[in-house]
């Protein structure tokens, strides 16, 4: 009970952060599937851009949370620059894999293609003419037409000029309503 008498304010504090940034992530939430829907984009792709932007306020919460109960900005600057020399060295070893992400996130916001469409990517070493099958985190899952599925990493398809050759070229099975239960 002591605890709670000494940080009643920083505790009433905590709470009102926390009720903020609750309704700034329905409202990022809203945004985005809106923004998704309209642009036509999956429910992965979005559900996925949801979840970076719910891992943004997270570690925005710990820093703000950290200031109101008493954390100096110079005694956060060392421990969080101390923190990104160690990730910065680690995540060194995976640029790519955050290359990817980085680009997989600009793709959903900005990206001309669906799934669906074939395309034609110009690589003067390995051109591709495929269908767009999925669009993940990582990389685009092409099918060739020879039925060959391509795995390309989305930071070379925003370095790469690409050709829409058909929209929605992927033929869905029709229901005719015979399918037996």
């Amino acid at each position: 009970m002591q605890f709670f008498e000494n940080y009643k304010s920083e505790i009433l504090a905590s709470i009102i952060l926390l009720i903020l940034l609750i309704i700034i992530r329905i409202i990022a939430k809203t945004l985005i599937k809106k923004i998704g829907h309209k642009a036509g984009i999956n429910d992965a792709r979005t559900h996925l851009i949801t979840r970076y932007a719910t891992v943004t306020l997270v570690l925005i919460w710990i820093l703000v949370e950290t200031m109101i109960f008493g954390a100096q900005l110079k005694e956060l600057a060392l421990i969080f620059s101390s923190v990104f020399a160690v990730i910065g060295i680690a995540l060194f070893a995976i640029w790519s894999i955050l290359s990817n992400i980085t680009s997989g996130i600009i793709m959903f916001f900005n990206f001309p293609y669906k799934v669906g469409d074939k395309i034609l990517i110009h690589d003067k070493d390995f051109p591709i003419e495929a269908i767009i099958e999925d669009i993940a985190a990582f990389q685009l899952h092409l099918r060739l037409d020879n039925g060959d599925l391509v795995t390309y990493p989305n930071n070379l398809i925003l370095q790469k000029p690409v050709t829409l050759l058909k929209k929605d070229a992927i033929d869905l099975p029709q229901d005719d309503g015979t399918d037996a239960l």
